[in-house]
C-alpha cells in the first residue's frame, strides 16, 4: 500500500515561540509514523493566547509550507487539527444521562456519540465555550465504573464528564488564524491532553500521573488516574519568563538571555561550577559582559521553583494526589534544562523524568531531532486524530478535492509556496489524494 492510499493526520501546535505542523500517516503494521514536520517562529501568540491575528497567519502558513515541501509531491495538505492553552482554560466536572430511544440491542459508539454531543449543549457563563468533553466512567442503569459501555445492553447510559471550556473569542481568533491561512479545523483539542499521548504509556495512566508541558508562554498539567484525565490547568508562566529574569537580573539583550539559557541554563545552582564564566558581547563601544554560571543557575532555579510550587497546587487540586505513583513526566521546550527532573524531585518529593514524544511513534528517523520534547503537543495532535479515527464508525477523512497537480508538481511547488505565502489564501490540509495522473 502507497503512502498516498492511507489515512493521513495533520496536527498543527500554535505555540507561544514556535507554531509547527506535523503529517503523520499509519504504516502497514499499524503504528504511527510522521512523514513530515514544519515549523516556523511563532510572532503574534503571547502566553498561547493569539494576540495578532496577521502575525499569526503568515506564521502559520509558512510552517504548513514547509511541511508540504517535505511531503509527497501528490499528496495536500487541508484539515488540521489543533491544540488550545492559555491562561483562559478551565475545566470542571459533570454528569451527563443520554436514554436510548430502541431498549433492544447493544450500546453502540453512535449512543456514546449522541451522549456526548448532549454536553456541548451545556449552559456555560458568558463568554466561555466548550472546547473539549473527555468521558471518564460509564454508568449504564445504574451499574457503574463501566469504561467502555459498547457491546452492552441497556436503557439509561450515563457518564462522568471532565468538560474543557475556554473564552469564546480566544477559541474563535484561533479559528480565525487557521481558516484564513486556506486550511479547516478539524477538531481542537486541549494541548496537556495532546501531549500526554506523545509521551505517557498506558501504564502510567492507570497508575497515576503527572503530565506537567513547559511550553514558551504557559506551562500546561494533566493528572491521570486509573487509566482517565481526573485534572487539567493551564499556569501563565513558561520558559519564556525564565528568559526575561535572565535579561534583567544579567542586564544583556533578549537574544542573548535566550541563548545562555538554551547552552548553559541549569535548574540546580549546586550543579553548576563558581569559576565557568560565559562572556557576552557588549554593545557598540562597549566592554563584553562576564556571567557566572551559578548566577545563571541561580536566575533559573528561582523561577523554576515557583512554576514547581504551582504545579503541586494543581497536584492537590486534582483529588489524587496520594494516589499518583507514577511520578512526574516533564515535556515541551523547557523540559531541555539540565537537571530539571532533579529540581522537580527535590521540590516535590516525587520520582520525575524527561518525557520524549516517540512512545507510541514507529521509526521516525527522517526528520531530524523529531524525539525532542518541544515537539511533544504536534505529535500528541497527530495521536489524537487516529484515535478519533478508530473511535469513530464509518468516519472518512478522505474527501474528492480539486485537481491537485498545478499545486504538486515538482517542478512548480517552489512558485506555488511563494503564492501562498504572499496571498495566503490558498488551501494546505489533512486529506491527502493521490494523483491518478502521475
Amino acid at each position: 500500500m502507497g503512502e498516498n492510499s492511507r489515512k493521513v493526520i495533520v496536527g498543527l501546535d500554535i505555540g507561544t515561540t514556535k507554531i509547527a505542523c506535523f503529517v503523520g500517516i499509519k504504516n502497514e503494521h499499524g503504528k504511527i509514523e510522521i512523514l513530515s514536520m514544519g515549523r516556523s517562529e511563532s510572532l503574534g501568540v503571547s502566553k498561547g493566547v493569539v494576540s495578532n491575528i496577521e502575525k499569526t497567519i503568515q506564521s502559520i502558513v509558512q510552517a504548513v509550507s514547509l511541511t508540504q515541501e517535505r511531503v509527497h509531491g501528490s499528496l495536500k495538505i487541508n484539515n488540521v487539527n489543533v491544540g488550545i492553552a492559555g491562561q483562559h482554560i478551565k475545566s470542571l466536572q459533570t454528569r451527563g444521562m443520554y436514554t436510548r430511544k430502541n431498549a433492544i440491542g447493544e450500546i453502540s459508539q453512535k449512543d456514546i456519540d449522541a451522549l456526548i454531543e448532549d454536553m456541548y449543549s451545556l449552559v456555560m457563563s458568558p463568554g466561555e465555550e466548550i472546547v473539549t468533553v473527555l468521558p471518564q466512567e460509564y454508568i449504564v442503569d445504574g451499574e457503574q465504573g463501566i469504561k467502555d459501555p459498547r457491546g452492552m445492553a441497556g436503557v439509561r447510559l450515563e457518564a462522568n464528564f471532565h468538560i474543557i471550556t475556554g473564552h469564546v473569542s480566544n477559541v474563535t481568533n484561533i479559528r480565525t488564524c487557521v481558516e484564513r491561512a486556506g486550511l479547516m479545523v478539524n477538531d481542537i483539542i486541549l494541548e496537556p491532553v495532546a501531549s500526554a499521548d506523545a509521551v505517557l504509556s498506558d501504564e502510567e495512566k492507570e497508575a497515576g500521573v503527572v503530565l506537567v508541558d513547559i511550553g514558551g508562554g504557559t506551562t500546561d498539567i494533566a493528572v491521570f488516574y486509573d487509566g482517565l484525565i481526573r485534572h487539567t490547568a493551564v499556569i501563565p508562566f513558561g520558559g519564556n519568563v525564565i528568559t526575561e529574569d535572565i535579561r534583567n537580573g544579567c542586564k544583556i539583550m533578549l537574544r542573548h538571555a535566550e541563548l545562555l539559557k538554551v547552552r548553559f541554563g541549569s535548574a540546580l545552582v549546586k550543579e553548576s561550577k563558581e569559576h565557568e564564566i560565559v562572556c557576552i558581547p557588549g554593545l557598540r563601544g562597549k566592554d563584553s559582559k562576564e556571567i557566572s554560571l551559578t548566577t545563571l543557575a541561580g536566575i533559573i532555579q528561582a523561577r523554576m521553583e515557583e512554576i514547581i510550587e504551582l504545579v503541586q497546587v494543581e497536584i492537590r487540586n486534582s483529588g489524587v494526589a496520594n494516589k499518583i505513583i507514577g511520578g512526574i513526566v516533564i515535556t515541551g521546550g523547557g523540559a531541555q534544562l539540565k537537571h530539571l527532573p532533579q529540581l522537580f524531585e527535590f521540590v516535590t518529593g516525587m520520582d520525575a523524568r524527561i518525557g520524549y514524544p516517540t512512545e507510541h511513534l514507529a521509526n521516525s528517523n527522517r526528520i531530524e531531532n523529531i524525539g525532542s520534547p518541544m515537539y511533544a503537543t504536534g505529535i500528541g495532535l497527530v495521536l489524537k486524530g487516529f484515535q478519533k479515527l478508530d473511535d469513530q464508525e464509518g468516519y472518512d477523512v478522505v474527501s474528492n478535492t480539486s485537481d491537485i497537480r498545478q499545486h504538486t508538481n515538482p517542478r512548480k511547488r517552489g512558485s506555488f509556496f511563494q503564492e501562498v505565502l504572499s496571498k495566503r489564501l490558498t488551501g494546505i490540509a489533512n486529506i491527502f489524494k493521490e494523483d491518478d495522473d502521475e
